[in-house]
Order: structure tokens, then sequence, then C-alpha cells
């Protein structure tokens, strides 16, 4: 197994140390933190878009066209019974000139991401404390 650092340096603070990265999130002032980084769902959502972002982003510059305007755009609703993410929509802004023929593929790419992959069949989780 690979391991991630998770620590805790005030506040509301949590930070992800990985591959030398320190990954910062924080609670909103009203949650009792500073407001200084993202929370811990906002990475996640981030990681939804950024992942099925390389995957187009991949799918068309090996195809040798251009990417100016490229862009997604992750929309949420949570399921008001359980407060839990309840769907995931993203619209991908292709760039002007995109061809007609590539748009499904395009698609097909982007749900190719692994975090997405994952949630489709996901983990078991363990946790223990000692």
């Amino acid at each position: 197994m690979s391991d991630m650092e998770i620590t805790f340096p005030g506040g509301k603070k949590v930070s992800a140390n990985w591959h030398g990265f320190e990954i910062a999130t924080d609670q909103p002032a009203g949650g009792g933190g500073e407001g200084s980084a993202p929370t811990p769902f906002d990475l996640f959502l981030a990681s939804l878009g950024t992942c099925a972002g390389i995957f187009a982003l991949g799918f068309i510059q090996s195809r040798g066209l251009g990417t100016e305007g490229l862009k997604i755009n992750v929309s949420f609703e949570l399921n008001q019974a359980t407060h839990l993410l309840g769907r995931v929509a993203m619209r991908i802004t292709l760039p002007k000139d995109f061809p007609a023929k590539y748009r499904d593929a395009v698609i097909k790419a982007a749900e190719q991401c692994l975090v997405k992959r994952t949630m489709d069949a996901p983990p078991a989780f363990e946790i223990t404390a000692g």
C-alpha cells in the first residue's frame, strides 16, 4: 500500500503530504475555520473535474488539435435525504472549430478518469486507531 501522511497544522486546517506536495484544506469561517484553503469536499470535486480534464486534454492533444477554449464545468447536487453527493454533471466546452466527429469520443475519454471509475467501483475502507 502507498502511504499519504495527514497532518494538523492548527485550527480546522488539515493537510495531506504526498510526493513532496502539501495539499492544504481548511473549513469556512462559518464552520470554525479561517477559509484559508479549499475544504476536503472542494478538493474531491476538483479531483473529479481535473481528472476528467486530463483525459479530455490528452485525447485532443494526441490528435494534434488546438486546445484553446477547452474547459470543463463541474456541477453537483446533494441528495436532500442523505446530505451526500447525489449527482455530478460535467460539461465540456470544446475548442472553437473542434471536429464534430470527435465529440462523443472526447466524452468517452473524459469518462475514463480514474477518480470517476473509482467511484463507480468504490474501494473497501478500513479505519483503525492506535
